[in-house]
């Protein structure tokens, strides 16, 4: 199979999947150790939620969270901060051929699924569901 079979829109690889989780390990006990010497990150519980990692395996986008949401460009702009010295301890972790460059990226999926939440819960919902459940009953 030729290497260029990953597009954009394809389900990543095991490999692809398997390094995303050693390295989002490596930056999750990094920020929980103290590794890292900065007076924001010092300040913020961050959750290292995924690592999204390039076909080739030289890109890594890790999805960070700061606790309650706050100050998101401030702990985003810390880690930029820190790239090369992550990247730096990734590489002892994590045994690769290369160390992959890292980008830090908010992650908004704690938000979508408190909007579905918000969707399920909501009254109307509860209403059609309740609905179908006698519909259901009457037909046993």
């Amino acid at each position: 199979m030729s290497r260029s079979h990953h597009s954009s829109g394809s389900a990543p690889s095991q490999r692809m999947l398997r390094v995303g989780e050693l390295v989002r390990h490596a930056v999750a006990q990094m920020l929980s150790r103290g590794d890292i010497s900065d007076p924001v990150l010092e300040k913020h519980v961050v959750t290292v939620s995924r690592v999204k990692m390039s076909p080739d395996l030289k890109l890594a986008t890790v999805y960070v969270m700061p606790l309650g949401g706050k100050d998101e460009p401030d702990v985003l702009a810390a880690l930029d901060r820190h790239k090369k010295f992550l990247r730096g301890e990734i590489a002892h972790e994590v045994n690769l051929k290369f160390a992959p460059e890292i980008r830090f990226r908010i992650d908004d999926s704690f938000d979508t699924v408190s909007r579905i939440d918000a969707i399920l819960n909501s009254e109307r919902v509860k209403r059609d569901l309740e609905a179908t459940d006698d519909d259901m009953s009457d037909n046993d």
